[in-house]
């Protein structure tokens, strides 16, 4: 009897062993979910004011069975210095946010694979500025002086023309804008002026700085905090801000708008247009995948979805733009501009005599 009991066990065992081994031998699906069977996962670095409609993102992780991670990594400037900092070993496949005014280090570093979208069929050659297609433009908007409607109303002021205007008395204390050195809308100024008064732009900032012109260090904080014409609490009627704010002004408010409650100063030569480009960081083990995503990103489905997530303008011609964004916004028509070498070779002490300028 123990010996029967012996062999049945052995014989239990061995069924156990064998059905072990069996299940062992099987393909990894039979048996549920496999590494296989999971999508692969495609990170996106950005700027921490990049958005995108959730169902649109959805959409592309679906057809390219993909999970996509955004990992926002600060204003432009900071995002920029992370992806130069950790280009040999890349934190993200795809980076989105360096602008015109960054663009020439971003290549410098060399942190972008060269790749021809064919997407930039449909996208002006005024917006391609790297002929390497390392950056491949994404998206633009123009900084601009937005004032408050209801202040120049009451006060029976006169809307400033020009820059040289802003340094009049009767705007004395009126405007707040962004150091140069910590805010990507206040260097964009400080290119505005210098496009208009070249080597001698330090003399037209003693000139506002004389007028009282307010600095702070962010755009939140201009915009939200100083500006009246968003708060109604604040100090300044005009801050530099984007002529794309106007819309927004529209589309956020509590209480339907008929009319924008501010306005942009677009007159030649006092908004200065911001490129944004998106690129395959060097390194990327997911090349096929950032492709894809980068050709989703200048298609016109995301082109289109941008304007009302982020308040830019589409580079893709093919986009068609928001009725508020037709309604309520501003398109200088001589924005300016400054050439990415010259950009290149003097932004830091530009930077520097100004900080020595304003703010000594």
């Amino acid at each position: 009897m123990k010996l029967m009991k012996i062999f049945a066990l052995s014989v239990v065992l061995v069924a156990t062993f064998l059905m072990n081994a069996c299940q062992a031998s099987l393909p990894a699906s039979t048996n549920g979910s496999s590494e296989e069977d999971s999508p692969r996962i495609l990170t996106v670095m950005t700027h921490d004011s990049f958005a995108i409609s959730e169902d649109l993102i959805a959409q592309f992780e679906e057809q390219n069975q993909v999970q996509v991670e955004f990992v926002k990594s600060g204003d432009s400037g900071a995002v920029l210095n992370r992806a130069i900092l950790t280009k040999d070993a890349p934190v993200a496949d795809v980076f989105y946010g360096v602008d015109n005014t960054f663009l020439s280090r971003a290549l410098e570093s060399g942190i972008f694979e060269p790749y021809a979208s064919p997407k930039l069929a449909d996208i002006p050659a005024a917006f391609q500025l790297d002929s390497m297609n390392g950056a491949l433009p994404m998206d633009y908007g123009d900084v601009c002086i937005n004032y408050d409607k209801a202040y120049f109303a009451e006060h029976a002021l006169a809307i400033p023309q020009s820059l040289e205007a802003l340094t009049a008395p009767e705007y004395k204390g009126l405007l707040v804008v962004e150091n140069p050195a910590t805010s990507s809308p206040g260097l964009a100024f400080l290119m505005a002026t210098i496009s208009a008064y070249g080597v001698e732009f330090p003399a037209y900032w003693e000139a506002l700085r004389a007028n009282e012109v307010l600095v702070v260090n962010d755009w939140e904080t201009a915009y939200y905090t100083n500006f009246s014409g968003s708060s109604g609490q604040g100090a300044q009627p005009m801050v530099v801000s984007y002529a794309s704010s106007p819309a927004a002004e529209v589309i956020y408010a509590e209480t339907p708008l008929t009319e924008a409650p501010t306005a942009s100063l677009v007159g030649d030569s006092m908004c200065f247009r911001q490129i944004e480009f998106i690129g395959i960081l060097k390194g990327t083990k997911n090349r096929d995948l950032a492709e894809k995503f980068i050709d989703f990103a200048l298609d016109v489905p995301m082109q289109e979805d941008m304007p009302l997530q982020m308040f830019v303008y589409p580079v893709n011609q093919k986009a068609a733009l928001p009725e508020a964004f037709i309604q309520f916004s501003q398109t200088p028509e001589n924005p300016a501009t400054l050439d990415g070498a010259t950009i290149a070779a003097n932004r830091e002490s530009w930077i520097e005599i100004w900080d020595s300028t304003v703010l000594r």
